[in-house]
């Protein structure tokens, strides 16, 4: 198809895990050709991270490896990194997530590369980047949530310091990946030549704090942990009512004189210590009882009909399986069906990109180890007698 976004970019992915494999996933969903590299026998340990399974292909790997071909390649022997030069010339993109200095190690640094190959855009992407005091540290999302930030405003006073429930700094890292490689791509237009990214997990994290992060320079007083509250907005938060708990999301005074007429507390609209943001900021406490008050008087079905149909953001809090039984979820296609040879017919969540002149398209299963390491290497002109002494060395 001639109408995908990125159709006609050959990207080499030697990442594993998450940040990597989800910035080339949405590569692939765009329409690239992506190859993903890993050892002999395979090397993303996504691979065994589990259960659940699926006729042993494991929930976690599934979720960010489609629209790619698999080749294994020993990079530690010169064979292999033969062979990976041989790949590069042919490809517009590398990334990779080793720790800092081993492509140095291989002589596959992007200095060493860019001598060769001076189109290739080469994308590194590492727990805490590849300058400063920490550069030689290996960096998980647990651990970046902990130093960037992210936990010490997560969870309650009672709870103390709470991760994300997701791996939330891979996520943002392979977003900001993914933008900085296409943003290279469209500068190569204009001058012929490609350049080093620099991406980490750490600085990923603390520019996604926006304006926690922003609060604190300007302010110089450091945040507590907010649970279900906004440092910055009020009421926005989660209230009990008279069965499950829902969201009030109010942005504006607009929207906090129609909660306060749907919730039949008019008085609140005109108390002083409500008349504005700041001041429901300030009285935050007084303002959290007096709704809580009310929303308890009846269940969170009721609460959530009336406040939508006055234009009041607000909803409930949802479970997964509620998630993916919502009609609107189901409308939007959230989900989206695949087939693989081992794993059979599976499910994984849709690409929320909605381009109308270039879709995103679900073409390739996610790979097994090796693949199309002898689909790959017979285009570069190896023959299957070649193939299998590479293999018998333990080189593919």
């Amino acid at each position: 198809m001639s109408n995908r976004a990125l159709s006609g970019i050959r990207v080499l992915d030697l990442s594993r895990v998450l940040a990597g494999p989800y910035c080339t996933m949405v590569l692939g969903d765009l329409g690239a050709e992506v190859i993903k590299v890993e050892a002999p026998g395979g090397s993303d340990d996504t691979r065994t991270w589990g259960p659940p399974f699926q006729n042993e292909e494991s929930a976690y790997y599934l979720s960010t490896n489609r629209n790619k071909r698999a080749i294994t390649l020993n990079l530690q022997t010169d064979d292999g990194r033969t062979i990976l030069r041989q790949l590069i010339k042919q490809s517009d993109v590398l990334i990779h997530n080793f720790k800092t200095g081993s492509m140095e190690k291989w002589g596959l640094d992007y200095e060493a590369i860019r001598k060769e190959h001076p189109h290739i855009i080469y994308c590194s992407i590492s727990g805490f980047g590849q300058t400063g005091p920490y550069k030689h540290f290996p960096g998980y999302d647990f651990l970046i949530q902990a130093m960037s930030g992210f936990m010490s405003i997560t969870g309650t006073e009672e709870s103390g310091p709470m991760k994300v429930g997701v791996a939330i700094t891979d996520v943002l890292t392979g977003l900001n990946a993914n933008i900085a490689i296409q943003s290279a791509l469209i500068e190569r237009q204009r001058s012929g030549e490609g350049q080093f990214i620099d991406i980490s997990l750490f600085d990923s994290a603390v520019s996604s704090l926006v304006n926690v992060t922003s609060n604190y320079l300007i302010s110089g007083q450091v945040p507590g942990r907010l649970g279900n509250k906004h440092p910055n907005i009020a009421p926005y938060q989660t209230f009990s009512t008279q069965d499950n708990p829902i969201v009030i999301a109010v942005g504006n005074n607009h929207q906090f004189y129609q909660l306060c007429d749907v919730m039949a507390l008019t008085e609140l609209a005109d108390d002083e210590r409500f008349k504005d943001n700041p001041s429901r900021i300030e009285h935050q406490v007084e303002l959290e009882q007096q709704l809580t008050a009310r929303f308890i008087e009846k269940p969170a079905d009721f609460w959530v009909k009336v406040c939508r149909e006055a234009g009041i953001p607000c909803g409930p809090i949802y479970s997964m399986d509620q998630v993916f039984n919502d009609p609107h979820a189901q409308e939007r296609g959230i989900a989206v069906d695949m087939e693989h040879p081992t794993a059979g017919t599976f499910q994984v969540a849709a690409s929320p990109i909605g381009t109308s002149k270039t879709p995103v398209s679900y073409r390739r299963h996610p790979p097994m180890v090796g693949e199309h390491t002898e689909e790959v290497l017979t285009a570069l002109g190896y023959t299957q007698e070649q193939c299998n002494q590479l293999r018998q060395q333990n080189i593919i």
